[in-house]
């Protein structure tokens, strides 16, 4: 069976939130945050919970931007389910699964290089929102 994770689209001041990531697979690349779902939660606690944890930021979840489950876009072959998400505060900060959390502009974020499919995920909900 393959896992399931959930991944934040988080945009303020124009920039969108990323992490770089610590661990396999993609280690020292850019990333949503994100992160796998556990059994006794919803995808919008997962997402909640893992943006917390890996930036120190507090989110809500907005609108499903979609369901990303290529086998090929990681090779765990996990499936992700991707969320706009309204920034509620926090000050971003490493934490976790991450080694750094920064915000890149997004006149930067179609040329930043990220891990998994995120650079589609990222398009798709600026698209979704009216860029």
């Amino acid at each position: 069976m393959r896992g399931v994770a959930a991944d934040a689209v988080v945009i303020n001041n124009n920039s969108v939130l990323l992490v770089r990531r610590k661990k396999p697979p993609f280690a020292g690349m850019l990333a949503l945050p994100g992160g796998h779902l556990d059994d006794d939660e919803t995808l919008e606690e997962c997402v909640i919970r893992e943006v917390h944890e890996e930036t120190g930021c507090r989110v809500q979840p907005l609108k499903l931007v979609g369901v990303y489950s290529d086998p090929s876009r990681d090779p765990r072959r996990t499936v992700s389910v991707a969320y706009t998400c309204k920034l509620l505060g926090g000050e971003a900060r490493s934490g976790s699964d991450a080694s750094e959390a920064l915000w890149i502009p997004l006149d930067e974020i179609r040329v930043t290089a990220l891990a998994f499919d995120h650079s589609k995920i990222v398009d798709d909900a600026l698209a979704m929102i009216g860029d």
